[in-house]
């Protein structure tokens, strides 16, 4: 059995892909490599397959027709034989230095019986065109080089917030605990590294700058203009994140400050955009989205609305509007975004 299966979702990834894969082959057959053609229309299954055929014992090339993101990281959990499980997207990619360091680590977990459900180790945003990069490390809100569970960790500083960079879960317990993302929805990691949060008891940090996280094409879900064209499908997954946990019932009170806090994240990216854009139909989306927030968990909204964020976020004035902005684009230039 593998110790590690990556999910490499691809859509048109041709041009790039290649990077992603070669990090990833440094962890020789330790390591799963499965790469998902969401159905392209370039050379991506062709170059899936080449892979395929010099590494039979470590690379599968799995083809389906386009489903988007999530159906394709669905695809690669299904296909996914290793006790542990990684996405890294196609445009990314991982330090050989710091795989190997995972790697021992997750060998030590199974050589001593020991059950882990989630590694955690730090990400980089790499803006490669403008030779800048930004680490994001949890150093002092985890403990480090050892298990720990959530009571014992510490304050989540706003940039600490646990992505899909820096997650490895457990294979067993994601299909367990019926992990399932949304066909053709963009933004579906922020699903993936959260619905799976209460079913986590053990954990590990590891402090090391694993997954590079690229930065800087105009197609990029993530880039601002594509975002807020995609605000609809945005919502989409504020809305899965309210709905998928009940989190005034989560008993370990550290977990469920941490879950509202990032919920608290989601919910103001969205509003941010929102009000950016300002049209009418925007702004009432964004009211929309405060109110079903507090028609399906009164409770979890009064919670919410204890953090400066979640409050500020429903100013509905033109100055408080102003202020909402103002404040993404500081937060922008402290985390390192822009």
């Amino acid at each position: 059995m593998k110790l590690l299966s990556v999910a490499i979702p691809c859509y048109n990834s041709a041009a790039y892909m290649s990077h992603a894969i070669e990090t990833l082959l440094s962890g020789g057959d330790d390591v799963e490599i499965i790469i998902v053609d969401d159905g392209s229309k370039d050379g991506t299954l062709e170059i899936a397959k080449q892979y395929e055929g010099k590494y039979p014992n470590i690379i599968k090339a799995v083809h389906q027709e386009n489903g988007g993101h999530g159906e394709a990281v669905n695809t690669g959990l299904k296909y996914a034989t290793g006790l542990y499980f990684k996405v890294v997207d196609s445009d990314d990619w991982v330090n050989e230095e710091a795989l190997s360091k995972i790697l021992s680590v997750l060998r030590e977990m199974v050589v001593n019986s020991e059950k882990l459900d989630m590694l955690i180790s730090n990400y980089v945003y790499e803006k490669v065109s403008l030779n800048k990069r930004k680490v994001i490390d949890y150093k002092g809100a985890l403990p480090e080089g050892r298990l720990f569970g959530w009571s014992e960790t510490k304050h989540f500083r706003n940039s600490q917030n646990i992505l899909m960079h820096s997650v490895i879960y457990q294979t067993k317990m994601l299909k367990d605990c019926g992990l399932s993302l949304p066909k053709h929805t963009f933004y579906v990691d922020n699903i993936f590294v959260y619905y799976p949060l209460p079913y986590v008891k053990n954990i590990y940090y590891l402090n090391v700058d694993f997954y590079r996280y690229f930065i800087g094409r105009d197609d990029q879900s993530v880039n601002e203009k594509v975002m807020m064209g995609r605000i609809d499908q945005q919502l989409r997954v504020n809305k899965f994140m309210i709905d998928c946990h009940d989190l005034t019932k989560i008993k370990n009170k550290k977990l469920r400050n941490y879950m509202v806090k990032h919920l608290v994240m989601m919910l103001t990216v969205s509003t941010v955009f929102l009000v950016k854009d300002g049209s009418q139909e925007s702004l009432q989306k964004k009211e929309e989205l405060w109110r079903y927030l507090e028609k399906k968990n009164k409770r979890l909204y009064q919670e919410v609305n204890k953090y400066f964020l979640g409050k500020s976020m429903q100013m509905t004035s033109w100055t408080g509007r102003r202020i909402i902005v103002m404040g993404y684009h500081i937060s922008r230039k402290i985390y390192g975004f822009s």
